[in-house]
């Protein structure tokens, strides 16, 4: 699916995900991004929602399985995930996870990285280290060629500041990769239990 991969914005990757814990109308998607605090990674309006909705749907990613009206309130849609919005998900948190040229799409695909079985995820964390790790590299290296030319240290910090985050990175990156390396790390789509919590998290957004 590379096409609907390419199509996909991080809310499409965001909803998708959502559907896949279950079928949900567009208001219940809104509340448990909220309630789950996703709008650290990415603004969330009523609006952007239901319009990246109907684009997933037109892309055949997702498609209604009903509509229902509750008392006074207007009807709301459900939608279910398609096979092929499964695929795209998917693809897209595999792509972006390994990536290290797009850090906000990084962060999205770090919070919905526990949708791909765990050899995907180590697999494209792998590739993310080796970029990272050539990234620090010529970072370390340029530092300490340019202190060897005398250039001034004021001209050097931002260069200094991304050399300690990349540092940083790596070493967060290692300690993850060990983690997930563990078969006692509970990883994966169905590592999730139906906890007295979630199902209280998923009734109240649906009132």
């Amino acid at each position: 699916m590379p096409d609907a991969v390419d199509k996909l914005t991080p809310m499409g990757v965001m909803v998708l995900a959502l559907l896949r814990e279950g079928d949900m109308h567009p208001y219940e998607m809104v509340r448990l991004m909220r309630a789950r605090r996703d709008d650290r990674l990415l603004p969330i309006t009523n609006g952007t929602l239901y319009h990246t909705v109907a684009r997933l749907q037109r892309a055949g990613l997702l498609d209604e399985v009903g509509v229902d009206r509750d008392g006074n309130r207007p009807e709301r849609t459900t939608y279910t995930l398609t096979a092929e919005g499964r695929e795209a998900v998917i693809g897209w948190v595999r792509r972006e996870l390994s990536r290290i040229d797009r850090p906000s799409d990084f962060r999205i695909a770090l919070a919905e990285a526990h949708n791909l079985e765990r050899p995907d995820a180590i697999d494209s964390l792998r590739i993310r280290r080796a970029a990272l790790a050539d990234a620090h590299a010529q970072h370390s290296d340029g530092l300490r060629g340019a202190r060897a030319n005398g250039v001034p240290e004021q001209v050097l910090v931002e260069f200094e500041r991304q050399e300690m985050l990349l540092d940083a990175e790596l070493r967060w990156l290692d300690s993850l990769l060990t983690r997930l390396e563990a078969a006692a790390f509970p990883w994966g789509p169905h590592a999730f239990e139906d906890t007295e919590r979630y199902l209280a998290q998923r009734k109240a957004a649906q009132q």
